[in-house]
């Protein structure tokens, strides 16, 4: 059944449907597995990837779609929540389907943006836990990148400490020589921080640490994470867990994890988050949630592992990739899909009626205050200048050899006007379009939506990635920036044009990956340009080097690895009831 979702909040939805969420045994049964590939963990459960993937090797993969979106506005567009009400309409349709979502950081959530658990009718279910730690993936991938920095603070206490000799003696240790200059790794924590983006540690006496500048980022940013998104197995894990750059000797020499010999330990503490975590949609459509890296850092997916098992065990499986088609659907097409070796069958491009008046000049929103008119009342005109970056986005799929479905998220402000001006222009260039109301009547109101999809899904395509593996580094920027931001070309400062030779000179960078670090706010570096902008070039300040993972990914413009809470932070609203331990507030 759908709620009333103007007259509750999320929580109260989730709620609600909680009590009709199918329990161990029916979700067994459901899913066809054996008992030993389900993990109950209270409520939830855990299935076991390597079992559910052996028995299951020889099944035909079903239907793979993505779901992307327009460039993100403070609007929001609703890719999340088109994920899940999707399922529900091919669940109303009769469809064998689930999906794979990635898990929130506790920062956004307790900030900002929020949970990310869709919203209305159109929800994941439940939502406390998920927004809450889950299963405790974050918590280990926050302990391994810790221990990480532990081993590596030690090891340079030690090494001031004593000589050679004694190193040797006490620990069987080698002198690595590590630069404090040269330090790649910092500390990780799951919230939004901007006081630890900058420390200096080690303060006191020689016995409390090495006192030296470090910094922290947010724990989805964190490599480990990025790793976790793209293994295929538990050997994968504990080999990429050893190939982690944390500094540089001080002849230039990268030290990694494995000199520090912590790898293994790392592994212990992620030997469980390689396991999807089950949850479902308010309508009991299945959907796994594993792993949440960074979408403008890393790969911006969910895992591989689980579109793997997702496509044994469903016709139709849904995944999502972060902020725009820029940049989300970009490292889906030309990192995810070449890592998995994937077909998609069809990308879902998400986009509101509001947004594209943003991008097409409309005012600023601002948080607390009621939305300026322009975005309530029709107005054509408006639309009709923020068309082209639906377009632009519309453009970059169909360069991957797939037809994408333009889903319009509505709202009930939208008139049959503007949501018809948004069909034409989308059918103009080349894409399906469908209305979908899921937010406000879930599978029922995605029925159009999931019409579109199921039909584009037996389109054949020509799936291409952008560009070859043998293409060097600068190139590779250098058509990313064109084909995909509408750059007119690429500008490196010297550090990053030195770092940039250095990698292209050296063959065991030449299979990494490319992946783009820039604001997600606009198709350029600067989060302030909306629309389509023209007359630009992308400036490229560093290229950060993720070993473990095998990223190369070139920085753009200014951005953090550690975001900032705002002034109005989503944790002043959530609470629990003293005497039944349930929260309100999340959403």
């Amino acid at each position: 059944m759908a709620y009333d979702a103007t007259k509750m909040q999320d929580w109260q939805i989730s709620e609600a449907a909680e009590k009709e969420m199918p329990g161990h045994d029916a979700w067994i049964e459901t899913l066809g597995l054996e008992k030993e590939e389900y993990l109950p963990m209270g409520r939830l459960a855990k299935l076991d990837f390597l079992k559910i993937i052996n028995r299951l090797k020889d099944k035909p993969d079903g239907k793979y779609v993505e779901v992307t979106a327009i460039t993100p506005t403070p609007l929001g567009e609703g890719k999340s929540t088109t994920s899940v009400g999707l399922m529900e309409g091919l669940g109303k349709r009769g469809k064998n389907v689930g999906g794979a979502l990635r898990q929130p950081s506790g920062g956004p959530t307790m900030n900002v943006k929020g949970t990310a658990a869709g919203g209305g009718n159109a929800l994941l279910i439940p939502m406390t836990e998920f927004s809450l730690g889950l299963t405790g993936d974050i918590n280990d991938i926050q302990n391994a990148h810790n221990l990480a920095m532990v081993a590596l603070t030690a090891r340079m206490q030690h090494e001031r400490n004593y000589n050679d000799e004694q190193l040797a003696r006490l620990s069987k240790m080698r002198r690595l020589d590590i630069d404090p200059t040269r330090i790649e790794m910092g500390w990780v924590i799951d919230y939004c921080v901007q006081s630890l983006r900058n420390i200096i540690i080690g303060i006191g006496g020689r016995l409390d640490g090495y006192t030296m500048q470090s910094k922290f980022g947010i724990t989805v940013g964190s490599e480990c994470m990025a790793i976790l998104s793209i293994i295929r197995d538990l050997a994968d894990l504990r080999d990429r867990l050893d190939k982690i750059t944390v500094a540089f000797d001080k002849s230039g020499k990268p030290v990694t994890t494995g000199d520090l010999e912590v790898g293994g330990a790392m592994t212990a503490w992620m030997r469980n988050t390689i396991n999807p975590t089950l949850m479902c949609t308010a309508e009991y459509q299945p959907c796994m949630v594993h792993a949440g890296p960074f979408a403008n850092i890393a790969v911006g997916q969910s895992s591989i592992i689980a579109d793997r098992i997702g496509l044994k065990m469903f016709d139709y499986h849904v995944t999502e990739s972060g902020f725009a088609a820029d940049i989300g659907f970009e490292k889906f097409w030309n990192v995810k899909s070449r890592f998995s070796g994937l077909k998609p069958h069809v990308s879902v491009l998400t986009t509101t009626i509001r947004a594209l008046k943003m991008h097409g000049g409309g005012p600023r929103v601002v948080p607390g205050k009621a939305l300026p008119e322009e975005y309530t009342k029709e107005d054509l005109g408006l639309l009709e200048k923020g068309m082209d970056n639906m377009i632009h986005h519309i453009n970059t799929i169909r360069k991957s050899g797939i037809n994408p479905v333009v889903c319009v998220n509505t709202f009930h402000t939208d008139t049959d006007a503007e949501v018809e001006m948004v069909r034409k222009a989308a059918e103009a260039a080349g894409a399906r379009c469908a209305k979908s109301t899921h937010w406000a009547d879930g599978g029922d109101g995605a029925l159009e939506l999931a019409d579109a999809v199921i039909e584009a899904c037996e389109d054949e395509n020509e799936f291409k990635f952008l560009y070859p593996l043998e293409m060097k580094l600068r190139d590779r920027v250098e058509i990313i920036a064109k084909e995909v931001y509408g750059a007119d070309g690429v500008s490196w400062s010297p550090e990053a044009t030195q770092k940039a030779k250095m990698l292209e000179d050296d063959p065991q960078y030449a299979d990494y990956a490319t992946m783009m670090v820039k604001t997600h706010l606009s198709l350029t570096h600067d989060p302030t340009l909306k629309g389509v902008p023209t007359g630009w070039t992308l400036p490229i300040r560093d290229v950060l080097i993720y070993s473990g993972a095998k990223f190369l990914c070139p920085c753009a413009g200014t951005i953090s690895l550690m975001p900032g809470t705002g002034s109005n932070p989503a944790f002043r609203r959530v609470d629990v009831d003293v005497n039944t331990g349930k929260v309100s507030g999340l959403f």
